[in-house]
């Protein structure tokens, strides 16, 4: 469907008309391709310095063996996309694409010029290099992209042992300023991935045990950001900000403590906002969200959903747009935890247009942390520490009383939640919430969203169904955690645990939006893709072998494709403007160099696939044709 300013711009031709094989349109198609020949002009491309990189304001584009993916039922293969500005005008083969560009000539010139033949603009032509495909724009539904640029600087995710982090930390540490109140910050760390340790939190004393690290103040936070780890130096500092004293306890957090009652170094969930690391400068914000657009747009990335976006976040997202620096779409959920109280008073929807490069409707609330620090807030005890449930960041009666505040506002709201009781508390109250309003779809129209939907009890995966949730999930985390959860979980409760196809076949909308949770994981979409088709790790294993972890629960190519495109859309209420390659929306899509939809293809040649250009309104934002 196109807005009415789309059909103001230019006279798109419906599907159907295009597709249609009746005799007399096979006719005029012949006749009409003969005659736009004549100021047609074709360009064929390769992988050499002949690769463009700026096209006209419209152009074909096109594919041998109807290459593009269009993610639309009626047509999910075409051979040619026209893109007329930031739009797509029309698809089909290249007669009836050429057939659709002569008659609209035509019709400009009798409407502006008179019979004038010579003010008929030619159709330029572009095949894209063979055994490329075209697919929608990619999209990740839930990543954070100032913490990814923040990641980048300090790459703990690379190590595989204890030893070989504090080694990368001593080097970080010896190109950048030293002193006692200098902080050192980094991202990634994840002590189930380390070949020395048993995989218990690391420590404060660990930090220490380098000469050059022990006297500086160092925050480092776990991979999925639900823990920070400090040094001493670090827990002095803390202990000096909080007036000479750690709490016995924190409210949707925990303090990691020794057997004598003190501090390990670990602080989980809620307890990491009392540490005082530095606040980033608005030229710092600006500097990881280049690095993150720019290697978002080299993956095929044309939106991200920024799961947790601060005030000054969207502001700097705003002020990028208004200077035209802001080269990607980013849906922004506003972060409930980082609103002082006055600003989330005083926070306004902000959604000018479904195709705006920055919106902001929905908000994110946080019940729960995370598997792997056995934060995920579970109804049992954890199969692998029989004394933990996992925490409960907002506890059942308070995730009620904020979700319904934001709900009556308009917002949408999306919640984070991990483990089975988190799970069950947010559907409970969405389920309130509909009742209360006395109109069945009501959840449906207003699209709340889980985020994650990691754990959940058997009926609760058909019951989020029924009430029209959307549960964004993230393919990769299956595939990271799988080698633990179900130690963590048990044989039984993991089998409601990362259960994807059942999600989508459940869901009450046929929608299943696929995101990353960069990064926390590789900011790569394929990967995702991968993952959500296989169940295996890049080596093509699994903890049941090659034939997938849980197979049952794999999507098909398609599925994980529209997840990534229109499921993704339809969860940021964009699904009549982005999401698939269809007249009237707008013209987001990337060439890829494999062809990662062949059923029939291995799925390692996924992982092969390269990103060879990422469109964004019709132009080229990274790599050429």
């Amino acid at each position: 469907m196109s807005t009415p300013a789309q059909q103001a711009a230019v006279p798109v031709v419906p599907q159907r008309a295009v597709n249609s094989g009746t005799k007399q349109q096979v006719v005029w198609t012949l006749f009409a391709s003969a005659v736009a020949g004549l100021s047609t002009y074709y360009y064929t491309f390769t992988n050499t310095a002949t690769s463009r990189t700026s096209l006209p304001s419209a152009y074909a584009l096109c594919t041998k063996g109807s290459r593009i993916y269009t993610v639309e039922e009626s047509a999910p293969r075409v051979d040619c996309i026209v893109v007329d500005k930031q739009t797509i005008s029309a698809t089909g083969t290249l007669a009836e694409v050429q057939s659709y560009w002569d008659e609209y000539q035509n019709d400009l010139i009798m409407k502006f010029y008179g019979n004038e033949p010579s003010a008929k603009k030619p159709l330029p032509v572009f095949n894209v290099p063979p055994g490329s495909i075209v697919v929608p724009g990619l999209t990740d539904v839930h990543a954070h992209l100032l913490e990814y640029g923040f990641k980048m600087q300090l790459r703990l995710d690379e190590v595989s042992s204890l030893s070989e982090l504090l080694d990368t930390v001593e080097a970080y540490a010896r190109k950048h300023p030293s002193g006692p109140d200098i902080w050192i910050e980094g991202l990634g760390w994840d002590q189930m991935r380390w070949n020395d340790t048993d995989g218990s939190f690391p420590t404060a004393a660990d930090l220490a045990s380098r000469a050059s690290l022990a006297s500086r103040p160092i925050a480092l936070r776990r991979v999925d950001c639900h823990a920070v780890w400090l040094s001493p130096r670090a827990l002095e500092l803390t202990k000096e900000h909080l007036g000479g004293t750690f709490p016995s306890s924190v409210p949707g957090g925990e303090i990691i403590r020794d057997s004598k009652g003190e501090p390990t170094g670990v602080f989980v969930d809620a307890a990491e906002g009392l540490v005082p690391v530095p606040k980033w400068s608005k030229e710092v914000m600006r500097e990881y969200a280049k690095r993150a657009f720019k290697d978002a747009l080299s993956v095929g990335l044309t939106n991200v959903h920024d799961a947790a976006t601060s005030v000054a976040e969207f502001e700097l997202f705003k002020e990028m747009d208004r200077e035209g620096v802001l080269p990607i779409r980013v849906y922004s959920m506003a972060d409930s935890v980082r609103l002082t109280p006055e600003e989330a008073k005083e926070l306004e929807i902000y959604d000018p247009h479904p195709a705006a490069r920055t919106r902001m409707r929905s908000v994110k609330l946080f019940t729960d942390g995370a598997l792997g620090s056995w934060g995920a807030a579970l109804l049992a005890p954890y199969s692998d520490k029989p004394d933990a449930r996992g925490i409960m960041r907002l506890p059942e009666e308070e995730l009620e009383s904020v979700a319904r505040g934001w709900w009556e506002r308009g917002w949408a709201v999306n919640v984070h939640a991990i483990g089975d009781r988190a799970n069950k508390a947010v559907l409970d109250v969405f389920e309130g919430i509909a009742k209360d309003s006395g109109d069945e779809a009501a959840l449906v129209k207003r699209r709340p969203r889980i985020e994650h939907s990691q754990i959940m009890r058997e009926g609760d995966l058909a019951r989020s169904g029924k009430l029209g949730i959307i549960n964004s999930v993230q393919p990769t985390h299956a595939t990271a955690d799988m080698w633990y959860a179900e130690s963590r979980l048990g044989p039984e409760r993991i089998k409601g645990a990362y259960a994807y196809r059942t999600l989508l076949e459940h869901s009450r909308s046929g929608v299943l939006p696929l995101g990353s949770d960069f990064p926390v994981e590789d900011i790569n979409p394929l990967f995702g893709f991968y993952a959500a088709v296989a169940r295996l790790n890049h080596k093509g294993d699994s903890p049941h072998g090659n034939s997938g972890w849980y197979p049952s629960e794999r999507l098909t190519r398609f599925q994980a494709l529209k997840g990534m495109t229109l499921d993704a859309a339809y969860a940021a209420f964009a699904e009549d403007t982005l999401g698939s390659l269809a007249p009237g929306k707008r013209a987001d899509f990337v060439v890829l160099d494999h062809d990662i939809m062949d059923e029939t293809a291995p799925f390692d040649e996924i992982l092969e696939a390269k990103v060879k250009a990422t469109f964004v309104d019709g132009k080229v934002a990274y790599g050429g044709i």
